[in-house]
């Protein structure tokens, strides 16, 4: 049956495991700064593929694919962090709770190599 909202994801449709990771910045010794990501959570969440396409990066052709991350709202989710499905790794680009009912999140992220 589907919901009555047709923009609402059934919470069966949330079947991916991603983990949340946020950017940690720590001292490297020699007066400067190393960043290392860690794991804040593991959600469950809906991936969708948006959109393809290639850019240039350092003169050579580069693919970039943008894709749709529906999960359960929790706060503390921002751009600067991203989600990871094993060896895949998506850069959060812009979160938003659609209705304001603290239902689910919205992400609009980018996949970016390992």
């Amino acid at each position: 049956m589907a919901p009555s909202n047709p923009d609402r994801a059934r919470v069966g449709a949330l079947r991916r495991r991603l983990l949340l990771e946020a950017a940690v910045t720590t001292p490297d010794g020699l007066g400067g700064t190393t960043q290392v990501y860690e794991t804040v959570a593991a959600v469950w969440a809906q991936l969708e593929w948006i959109a393809g396409g290639e850019r240039w990066r350092r003169g050579r052709p580069e693919q970039v694919a943008t894709h749709r991350v529906t999960l359960r709202w929790r706060a503390g989710v921002d751009a600067g962090q991203r989600l990871r499905d094993g060896d895949r790794l998506f850069d959060i680009r812009a979160v938003a709770d659609p209705d304001g009912g603290r239902r689910r999140l919205v992400c609009l992220v980018q996949e970016i190599g390992p």
